[in-house]
């Protein structure tokens, strides 16, 4: 999909306007191992969330039976992508996929705020299905980040 964004002239490839590769390493992720990605940063947050209930910190009935579970696994989310992308440069999920988050304006990493910001943007869903010819999301295009192959 196509969103509205920058005016400059998509490349021969996606990348090539940011300077990066068109394949190997630092070259743009493909769509489908994002998605994988997402997912598996997921299913890790349920997990931290089972082993929660599993150990107490999260009653049982409140997680079964009410919305506290699904928002519990959503903040889990949440905060270990914005935390290891901060750190690392990478979710999990994206280690496991070969992925990481990399800022195309030259800086060295991925700031705090830079790293929320893109954070919340994912959580909405919304703004990563609309991509410019670079397949950026909103969140990338807004936080001058994309994710690359490592």
């Amino acid at each position: 999909m196509s969103g509205s964004g920058a005016a400059a002239e998509p490349g021969e490839y996606p990348g090539q306007r940011l300077g990066l590769p068109q394949s190997g390493p630092g070259s743009i992720a493909g769509f489908g191992r994002r998605i994988a990605a997402v997912f598996v940063d997921w299913f890790i947050a349920y997990g931290l969330v089972g082993l929660a209930v599993g150990i107490g910190l999260i009653s049982q009935q409140d997680f079964l039976y009410t919305r506290m579970g699904s928002t519990a696994i959503a903040v889990v989310w949440l905060v270990l992508g914005i935390i290891s992308v901060r750190l690392f440069g990478f979710t999990p999920g994206q280690l496991a996929l070969g992925l990481r988050v990399a800022s195309v304006d030259h800086r060295m990493h991925v700031g705090l705020g830079r790293a929320i910001v893109r954070g919340l943007l994912v959580f909405f869903i919304v703004p990563a299905l609309f991509t410019d010819s670079d397949l950026r999301g909103y969140q990338d295009r807004f936080t001058n980040t994309a994710v690359v192959r490592r």
